[in-house]
């Protein structure tokens, strides 16, 4: 060992002695920080066995006075030195300061209080404001220092881990081009609506499947779910893979179970690309994953938003086209997402009309980031808004037609662009053929010459679909079918 590697070793062993018993703080614990308003703030961290910790919020609101009264709380590290406090929720949206002293003291600038939302998913949640629509003029005006945003980086664990890389930022011109679009503009409009400050935890990767996000110990007690474990186990095994986001549960591990101590509002979800070819099988695997976070959060269930996909690619059987109704991977996917709505508390973007054919990345993320707000409005606020398109409640058969009642019409719905499209029917033969359809109050009557005893419809059910019913508030209705026949993902696993 030569002279000068011997000092450097010694200065390393110093500096790793002074630092023994150092206050320590995960990246989401920082400057710049928003705080989950009108719950128990908690705080957490890493410190000698034994250390006591205290930590004291301030409140830095011009309205506070000259001398507020600070909320504290204090306790022990343990054995492992990691220790965890919670301080009273703070009722209304503001500002503090955040002391947490040990061995060392930490204060923490210019942080604030409002709502949290945690913004997950494959691509679509990740694809970045400076590839969206209008980018240019977006990014100049994004100048709202009362959004935030801690970009999660992208990481794989096979195990559950208690930290990861990030940071927080103030939404600028100078930080916003990198962050999620739809996240960015569901939050801005949450923000202009409601004012008070928003933070936006960006958990995203790009290409990701559903069970990479979700939990081992969740996918585990489901049978259906073994083929999902055997496969991530065998690529786990081959060194190549180490990094492979398609694999059960890394994501998770990696990238959401360190977000789980910190208090949120919310979460928005945009994924399921990945997850195409097997869309019977996420009818179970989506729920799951939202239950799963639900119960790693400990916050009941908190309000979760998705996105459902958007058309894609060209489809050849449109109604102004001489090919029949087809059976569609995308079509079973929307569904699977839609079966989710029935779990308390959920919300879903209908996007059948924003995509693009040849791109599966849609630049307007404006539209859904608002329609995403629409529903965070009514699920999570409370607010008596319009917040989805035309939903498919019930039919009937009578004679050779068929009534469809809707629910969510708002002031009523209307067809953009002329006559109604994207209905299909079937009689018992299963064979669809394409129908006509005129709007009746809160009902659409649908028929065609070609089937005289019809017993099924679908809408809006393929690819790249033309559906054209909308809402008077500019809402789409969502893709449906009444039939519960066999698919062509029924059997993929």
């Amino acid at each position: 060992m030569s002279c000068r590697t011997f000092i450097a070793v010694l200065a390393l062993i110093a500096a790793t002695s002074s630092a023994r018993g150092d206050v320590t703080l995960p990246s989401l614990i920082d400057d710049h920080m928003v705080l989950q308003m009108g719950r128990e703030i908690p705080f957490w961290g890493w410190a000698e066995s034994g250390e006591e910790i205290t930590v004291t919020i301030i409140s830095k609101d011009k309205d506070a006075g000259e001398n507020p009264k600070p909320e504290t709380a204090t306790t022990q590290a343990a054995a492992d030195g990691r220790w965890l406090v919670k301080l009273p929720a703070r009722n209304k949206p503001g500002s503090v300061e955040v002391t947490i002293t040990g061995k060392n003291t930490q204060t923490l600038t210019d942080v604030l209080v409002g709502d949290v939302w945690l913004c997950s998913g494959q691509s679509n949640m990740e694809w970045p404001v400076s590839a969206s629509l209008n980018h240019q003029e977006e990014v100049a005006e994004a100048k709202y220092p009362m959004i935030r945003f801690f970009k999660v980086e992208r990481s794989t664990a096979r195990v559950p881990q208690d930290d990861n890389d990030g940071q927080w930022v103030e939404c600028s011109p100078e930080t916003i081009g990198g962050m999620s679009a739809v996240a960015y503009f569901f939050g801005r409009e949450l923000h202009q609506r409601l004012k008070r400050p928003i933070g936006l935890v960006q958990a995203a990767h790009g290409g990701a499947i559903c069970e990479a996000w979700t939990s081992h110990s969740a996918l585990k007690q489901d049978e259906d779910f073994s083929k999902i474990l055997e496969r991530s186990e065998r690529a786990s095994s081959d060194p190549n893979q180490a990094n492979n986001p398609n694999r059960a549960s890394v994501l998770f591990n990696g990238m959401i179970a360190p977000l789980k101590t910190f208090s949120i509002k919310g979460a928005i979800w945009y994924q399921g690309e990945s997850n195409v070819m097997r869309a019977y099988q996420y009818r179970k695997l989506f729920p799951v994953l939202i239950n799963d976070w639900r119960q790693g959060w400990g916050q009941g269930d908190f309000p979760f938003l998705y996105v459902q996909l958007a058309n894609y690619v060209s489809d050849k059987s449109k109604p102004d086209h001489p090919v029949e109704p087809e059976e569609s991977a995308w079509a079973e996917m929307r569904e699977a997402q839609s079966t989710a709505l029935s779990l308390s508390k959920t919300g879903m973007v209908v996007a059948i009309d924003l995509g693009e054919p040849r791109d599966i990345h849609p630049k307007n993320k404006q539209d859904v980031g608002h329609r995403l707000a629409l529903s965070a409005l009514k699920v999570a606020y409370g607010q008596d808004v319009v917040a989805s398109g035309p939903e498919f409640k019930s039919m009937k058969v009578k004679g050779s037609q068929i009534e469809l009642e809707f629910q969510s019409i708002g002031e009523g719905m209307v067809s953009h662009g002329g006559e109604l499209k994207g209905f299909a029917v079937a009689a018992a033969d299963k064979k669809f053929v394409w129908a006509t359809g005129r709007i009746d109050g809160n009902k659409i009557i649908v028929s065609s010459a070609e089937v005289t005893v019809p017993v099924a419809v679908r809408y809006s059910w393929g690819d790249n679909p033309e559906g054209n019913l909308f809402n008077r508030a500019g809402l789409p209705a969502s893709p449906f079918r009444t039939d519960h026949w066999t698919g062509i993902t029924t059997e993929n696993r």
